[in-house]
């Protein structure tokens, strides 16, 4: 029997502010759901629910976020994290344009 386990790790830059705010994704695009964390930090932990997860419907993006104590927070992050990964697809097509153009 084999005893292994796997993970994936993906590597996302830190954007500066003023690159994700050209993107504009409306709340009507997004799906967000609650959950509760997990881990460490007790009490709060296990009772409220502060974990966030989001999905961009258009592209079927989903990131989750359960970084931070509060659901405000990790609503943020995940928001940011989203607008990162469709940053990074708009330059991909960008590149692919140029591509064909040359």
């Amino acid at each position: 029997k084999r005893q292994t386990s796997f993970a994936k790790v993906e590597i996302m830059p830190i954007l500066e502010e003023e690159a994700l705010s050209n993107i504009e994704v409306p709340d009507s695009e997004l799906e967000i759901t609650t959950m509760r964390s997990g881990g460490k930090g007790g009490q709060n932990v296990n009772k409220v629910e502060t974990g966030v997860r989001m999905k961009h419907i258009p592209t079927g993006i989903a990131v989750r976020c359960t970084q931070e104590r509060t659901q405000l927070n990790n609503k943020k992050i995940a928001l940011e994290m989203i607008k990162a990964k469709l940053l990074v697809i708009k330059e991909e097509q960008r590149a692919a344009e140029l591509a064909e153009i040359k």
